[in-house]
């Protein structure tokens, strides 16, 4: 098979690990910068350019769109939509995965566990808004925010009024979450492929911070799941749409939350605590459902 991993740099961890199993599965593996590629869009021969040159044709896409460029990475995904070509995570997907507040709308309407959250545009509504999440502790989220970056514990209503004026005088879109301290500063990342649980991690925040992220020092071990945890995350990544998934879980007394669910999620620290090889099962995933996608093909042509 023909290849392509959309990722703005080839040396990241995840891109890396991929295009290395790819590779050790006989695989033709092109590289290409999300940002360096611009479309050709007609109803005869949609097309795509990078670099000066029409692309090759790919029998599959594995989109590692980040945060910061989804409007115009969705784009490019849906250009190979248009084309034909397998993606892993398909353009919808993406969009609603990045979209914070409305991931959670799509969550909550499928029934699915998550943190009391709300969202208010006027500084008029922010004691009833603190009030409907019930009150300090609370947790303050950017929508725009990542790997933890934006993310503020506000401990009493004084400084929950404060940081959320703040924000709205900026005009920064936030929402506010109750704080589920049963978790202990501690998060559970579900890696979903295909509707199945294929490793699980507990990321534990460093002593004096709340937020679990390991870029922000928090700590990692192999999580092992009830089943309610894993139902969880499966249905959470369906509710999405996605194929390939990081689901973030908090375990609260009321069963599993799901914080967070990620379209591209970073391989190394899942790699590096479950030592499973996560690349090579994405790499059999996108084999199997090629495969089945020829095979349909030959048989309609038959």
């Amino acid at each position: 098979m023909k290849i392509a991993i959309l990722s703005r740099r080839s040396q990241l961890y995840s891109t890396r690990r991929l295009a290395e199993e790819a590779a050790k599965r006989g695989h033709e593996i092109k590289i290409i910068d999300t940002l360096r590629c611009y479309m050709n869009i007609n109803s005869k021969n949609p097309s795509i350019h990078y670099k000066g040159k029409i692309l090759d044709k790919f029998d599959a896409v594995i989109p590692r769109i980040g945060a910061s460029i989804t409007f115009y990475g969705a784009a490019l995904v849906r250009q190979f939509e248009m084309m034909g070509v397998f993606v892993a995570n398909d353009s919808i997907a993406i969009t609603r995965a990045q979209d914070k507040l409305r991931s959670l709308q799509l969550l909550s309407r499928k029934g699915i566990g998550l943190p009391i959250t709300g969202f208010a545009y006027s500084p008029d509504d922010i004691q009833d808004l603190i009030s409907m999440v019930g009150g300090p502790p609370l947790v303050i989220k950017i929508l725009e925010g990542t790997q933890g970056i934006g993310v503020v514990l506000a401990e009493t209503q004084q400084a929950a009024t404060s940081v959320i004026e703040a924000f709205l005088d900026l005009q920064a879109h936030i929402m506010v979450q109750e704080y589920i301290k049963e978790a202990n500063g501690a998060d559970i990342r579900c890696f979903v492929v295909n509707g199945k649980v294929i490793a699980a991690m507990q990321r534990q925040a460093k002593l004096g911070e709340f937020r679990s992220n390991t870029h922000r020092g928090g700590s990692t071990q192999i999580a092992t799941l009830t089943k309610e945890e894993r139902l969880a995350a499966i249905d959470a990544a369906k509710g999405i749409g996605l194929n390939i998934a990081g689901v973030d879980l908090l375990r609260s007394d009321r069963g599993p939350l799901v914080m967070e669910v990620n379209s591209s999620p970073g391989l190394k620290g899942i790699e590096e605590t479950t030592k499973k090889n996560i690349a090579k099962l994405i790499i059999e995933f996108i084999e199997e459902k090629v495969t089945g996608k020829k095979e349909k093909k030959n048989l309609k042509k038959t």
